[in-house]
């Protein structure tokens, strides 16, 4: 069977997607009637089918993703030159609740994860070192790199420091949002033990945060304020952390049911493909887990604007509606009082890759969460209280994005990418291809290929692929980026720093 070089999304799109290049003067059949490309068209961009006037709506995955720019032609190359955003500011939102339901089979299926004291579970067991301020970065590294040559890691999945610039001379808002992160970190199901690391005389002072951390468990979970240690402040540290290593070499996998598992949802470097590949793909592997009891999070609260109503007509109660809108319309305000425009966000990666306006990316972006209802919606630095899909108040930003849906508990971060990224946040963060291209060209950061769509595999094939790939990284197989040793935080900032 011949493959396909060009793809009808919605049968109201005015527009069809390019799976492979098109030169000037290719015909392409659309519903029966022949449209001759007006310029060569890379792969992943949108030609147009029917001409438009200026200022007339251009329709992508059923939606609006913009209007024309000046009058253009049926077969005309559509980018960000003749397509222009209809975002602006905030709005008002009505509520017409939508409720699809999922009709997936509860499988039974289980991972094998570490079982904690307190009854959470972990799909990683490492020795973890946070200091409360960014000033005892350097004795945090010294300290991690002498435990790992002390013991090998042989008992154990990683010894990392998780080294940020934050925890004093911030105010406000700034300042809590560090606390709640880092206090995420420490309480991290993937950490088998913790060392608090401080230096006495910042604002995140070390006895507060500590009670930030609530009825933690004191055995894996020690602090070290490094100006009241009298003498070398390395050997209290290594004394605690051979302490916390031996307890946690002692922890073992057990078979854990997979409503346990919880994933965040995360793009970057899209392209054209990210919506009808990648991002559909992990939206079947969403509703699949939730299906089984289990919990997802979608970020990136940008990449929602201009596909925000499909979110808040899936909230399962009105109270959720009004916090999905509060939580668009707040970061609307916040690129606002900036003097920034809500609508500028695609990069000039995604841009090269056939998105057009942040509509565009929006509509491919939430695909990423399925069909399923929204159960829960949570502020920046909040920790998960509801199973099934939940929204977070984050930015796009790939690593603080990623950041934020760990520190809100996910044990592994699904990114798709269809320009290639290699990094990693403090939990796996896999790597889900695009397009072909990019999984042949960088197969050391790609974790899975959902190009294979467009090759000729159906999504009905890949589905289960993906669920075992998943589970088997859930159950101790390393990402690609823990292979790299790629891993990493960054924490929201907006205000002053004294």
């Amino acid at each position: 069977m011949e493959q396909a070089t060009f793809l009808k999304i919605n049968p109201a799109d005015s527009v069809v997607v390019c799976l492979a290049p098109k030169k000037k003067g290719d015909i392409i059949d659309v519903d029966g009637k022949q449209i001759i490309v007006n310029q060569d068209t890379p792969a992943g961009h949108k030609v147009l089918i029917k001409d438009a006037k200026e200022g007339e709506d251009i329709v992508k995955y059923g939606y609006p993703i913009g209007h024309a720019r000046q009058d253009l032609k049926a077969g005309d190359w559509v980018n960000e030159n003749n397509l222009k955003t209809n975002l602006s500011g905030t709005l008002e939102y009505t509520y017409n609740p939508v409720n699809q339901p999922l009709n997936i089979k509860d499988e039974k299926r289980t991972f094998k994860g570490y079982v904690r004291k307190n009854g959470d579970v972990g799909v990683r067991n490492e020795i973890w070192i946070v200091p409360t301020v960014g000033c005892v970065n350097g004795i945090a590294e010294r300290l991690a790199e002498q435990l790992r040559k002390e013991t090998g890691m042989k008992d154990i999945d990683a010894i990392w420091t998780w080294h940020h610039n934050y925890g004093c001379s911030q105010l406000s808002e700034d300042h809590e949002n560090t606390r709640k992160v880092l206090r995420d970190i420490c309480l991290h199901p993937n950490a088998g033990g913790v060392l608090v690391l401080s230096l006495g005389c910042e604002n995140n002072q070390p006895e507060d945060f500590m009670a930030m951390l609530g009825d933690y468990d004191k055995d894996r979970i020690k602090l070290l304020v490094t100006q009241r240690v009298e003498g070398d402040e390395m050997e209290a540290g290594m004394a605690i952390l051979r302490d916390l290593y031996a307890k946690a070499k002692q922890d073992k996998r057990e078979e854990v049911s997979v409503s346990k598992l919880r994933v965040g949802l995360k793009c970057g470097g899209s392209d054209g493909f990210s919506g009808i590949t990648a991002n559909p793909l992990v939206g079947e592997f969403s509703d699949w887990l939730v299906a089984q009891g289990g919990t997802s999070i979608l970020t990136e609260v940008p990449e929602m604007f201009g596909a925000e109503t499909i979110l808040m007509n899936r909230c399962e109660t009105p109270e959720l509606f009004d916090k999905t809108v509060s939580m668009i319309n707040n970061f609307k305000n916040y690129f606002l009082s900036h003097g920034e425009p809500v609508g500028e966000n695609p990069s000039p990666g995604n841009k090269a890759g056939g998105i057009s306006t942040l509509e565009d990316k929006a509509l491919g972006c939430t695909q990423k969460c399925g069909k399923a209802p929204v159960s829960g919606v949570m502020e920046y630095g909040d920790r998960l209280e509801h199973t099934g899909l939940n929204l977070l108040s984050a930015p796009g930003n790939d690593l603080v994005a990623s950041t934020a849906l760990a520190s809100a508990g996910c044990h592994i971060v699904l990114f798709t990418t269809g320009r290639g990224t290699p990094f990693g946040t403090f939990v796996p963060t896999m790597k889900i291809a695009t397009n072909p291209t990019l999984a042949k060209n960088k197969p050391h950061w790609v974790d899975f290929s959902a190009g294979q769509l467009v090759e000729g595999r159906t999504m009905q094939e890949l589905v289960p692929e993906f669920i075992d790939k998943v589970l088997a990284v859930a159950s101790g197989e390393p990402a690609r980026n823990e292979e790299n040793g790629y891993r990493e935080i960054s924490i929201f900032k907006n205000g002053v720093t004294l």
